[in-house]
């Protein structure tokens, strides 16, 4: 374990852990940016328009960059990032420490879930590839009404482990998983590097290590 980039841990234990997926278990970058890149010249949007949107929904994104188009033409571009990401998953592996945390955790009889903004389908296909396991509690887009950075992601993780948000930390690479955690009344937000430099990620979180393998679990959770 190392010390934070930012930030104190919380003076007290928690009794779950939600996780984010792409940047803070899973490192799809690669695949993420192709697909990406291949839909923004298909539909004419500049890269710079995309700035900013990891951690959001496809659909929120495309609303966003796409909100002087007809619905119907975002929904065919919605309908084609989809096709886009389920066919690439070529680089997509677990970040450092992934497996041995959802290990220790296992050890330690603390819920953990994977609260996601990828849809299911894909959620599922970037897990498999990475070789993660996969937690009994898996959130994505398609369960939710309105996605991150609103709070609902993290209010539905929390209540499928049988915790309150205040019990859990959340843990995220994005501001916009940070801004819904704190929104579901997380108990801490641990920022971990994988797409967003630390001191864009310390504002919003209680605390900022290099990745989830630098975390002091043992420290932070309350064994069951």
């Amino acid at each position: 374990m190392s010390a934070p980039l930012a930030g104190l841990l919380p003076d007290r234990t928690f009794r779950g852990v939600l996780f984010d997926m792409d940047g803070t278990l899973i490192d799809s970058t690669g695949a993420v940016l192709r697909s990406w890149v291949q839909w923004a010249q298909e539909y004419g949007v500049t890269r710079e328009a995309l700035a900013g949107s990891h951690g959001r929904t496809s659909i929120n994104t495309i609303r966003a960059v796409m909100a002087d188009r007809p619905e119907v033409e975002q929904l065919e571009a919605h309908a084609r990032i989809r096709d886009l990401e389920l066919a690439d998953t070529e680089g997509v592996v677990a970040l450092a420490g992934a497996r041995e945390t959802f290990e220790l955790l296992d050890e330690l009889g603390v819920p953990h879930a994977i609260v996601t903004s990828c849809e299911r389908e894909l959620a599922g296909v970037r897990i498999e590839a990475a070789g993660l396991p996969r937690p009994t509690v898996v959130v994505t887009a398609t369960d939710v009404s309105h996605g991150k950075p609103g709070p609902e992601p993290y209010l539905l993780g929390a209540s499928r482990v049988g915790l309150e948000p205040g019990a859990c930390v959340v843990v995220e690479d994005a501001t916009a998983g940070l801004v819904s955690g704190r929104a579901a009344g997380a108990g801490a937000l641990v920022a971990v590097l994988g797409t967003t430099p630390a001191q864009v990620l310390a504002p919003d979180a209680d605390v900022v290590y290099e990745s989830i393998a630098s975390v002091p679990w043992r420290s932070l959770v309350a064994r069951a």
